[in-house]
């Protein structure tokens, strides 16, 4: 089928919106933190746990102790020597670049206070204690107007758009619904252009029929019955309303313009089903004890060998990766087999002697262990935004007039 249709997107909007150097100031200057560079920050800590080991008070006392020593040790010497942090002490305590919300309030309030080179003194969490360095510092900065001048004006013409864009929706809705035989109504009073498509299916077509939403309502009962569509929201700025321009009902393709395509097809599918099957006899000969060797010489196949393999071994096939950690493990020196097939209709045949079970360093363990106490407090600090969010939300607040102040 084939579709005229009239659209409205907020980019054509903006560009009729007059701009003034007054008004691109005005918005600048409203506007100033998204023309700002903001402000970076690096850090290095040393950390003193409180756990069952090791009490608040003497882990303060080490800390203490720790910032006499960075009067003549360097930071990350100290951080190597004596942090408790033994992931990061490997690399002199590099936290990397400071984002405030992850750690405690007391930290992230510490850590803004720092000049570059300085070290607080000890910070609780609740983690314990930390002596904070900051190793890099970048302040912010704004942009000079002049220097995105032209950034400034498309995004004034952008947010001055909105409005009409929203007002010219609705316009747009009830216009094409009050003549829905027609789209010259909606282009004649929004001052749009009607356009049209070349051919397209259900399936695939050009330019805008290229989306899939728009052949979708394209091919809906309505439209192929003569009226117009309903606004189709292409994106959250760009909507559409279409109507039938020519339709032409399905057939099928003489057998003579398509018996090259339909050889191929019989020809693949009876490939498959015997790449299928030769899959099925091999993988019948190795549980029967045959052994890999023998059955690929049988066959004309290349045996390929595979050890040391990890669930993310990079250059390995992901699918075929992944079906080997699912399979059974061998049992009593006996092989497991079984088939795999690929996205590429290939079917490999999986030996598998051996397995090992992954073991946990004492790194793996702590990094683990750091990383739970990490994720349980973000989940609990959105969980309890979440609670004061909806406590507000539902807060039935009454706001009484000023009264009089007795004289």
């Amino acid at each position: 089928m084939a579709v005229e249709y009239v659209e409205l997107t907020l980019d054509d909007l903006a560009k009729k919106v007059e701009v003034t150097d007054e008004k691109l100031k005005a918005f600048y200057d409203e506007q100033s933190a998204q023309y700002s560079t903001p402000e970076r920050r690096k850090i290095s800590h040393i950390l003193f746990e409180i756990n069952d080991k090791q009490d608040q008070k003497t882990a303060l006392e080490k800390a203490h102790q720790a910032k006499v020593a960075l009067k003549s040790k360097d930071f990350a010497m100290v951080a190597a020597e004596l942090s408790d942090d033994k992931i990061t002490g490997k690399d002199g305590g590099d936290l990397g670049l400071f984002n405030a919300g992850v750690m405690d309030k007391d930290f992230d309030t510490a850590t803004l206070a720092l000049k570059k080179g300085d070290v607080s003194e000890p910070v609780k969490s609740a983690f314990g204690y930390h002596l904070i360095k900051v190793t890099e510092l970048t302040t912010a900065e704004i942009k000079p107007f002049d220097s995105v001048k032209a950034e400034v004006s498309k995004a004034y013409q952008k947010s001055q758009a909105e409005n009409l864009f929203y007002q010219q929706g609705e316009s747009l809705t009830e216009i094409s619904y009050q003549n829905a035989d027609n789209l010259q109504a909606a282009a004649s009073q929004l001052n749009l252009t009607i356009h049209k498509t070349g051919l397209f299916t259900k399936t695939a077509g050009e330019g805008i029929a290229s989306n899939e939403k728009i052949r979708g309502i394209a091919f809906s009962d309505d439209v192929l019955n003569g009226t117009n569509s309903t606004p189709i929201e292409v994106d959250s700025d760009h909507l559409v309303v279409l109507r039938l321009s020519e339709h032409q009902a399905a057939t099928n393709k003489p057998l003579a313009d398509v018996k090259a395509d339909v050889i191929k097809a019989v020809q693949a599918e009876q490939a498959q089903q015997q790449v299928i099957d030769m899959a099925k006899a091999i993988k019948a000969k190795l549980l029967a004890g045959e052994s890999v060797a023998k059955v690929a010489a049988d066959y004309k196949l290349t045996v390929q060998k595979a050890a040391g393999l990890t669930r993310m071994k990079k250059d390995f096939n992901v699918v075929l990766n992944e079906a080997i950690f699912k399979g059974a493990k061998p049992i009593a020196d006996k092989p497991s087999i079984f088939t795999v097939a690929l996205p590429s209709h290939e079917q490999i045949i999986v030996s598998l002697t051996k397995v090992q079970d992954g073991v946990m360093s004492d790194d793996d363990k702590k990094r683990a262990a750091l990383a739970t106490k990490n994720i349980a407090k973000a989940m609990g600090d959105s969980e309890f935004n979440a609670l004061i969010n909806t406590l507000e939300d539902e807060a039935d607040i009454e706001i009484k007039p000023p009264q009089p102040v007795a004289q």
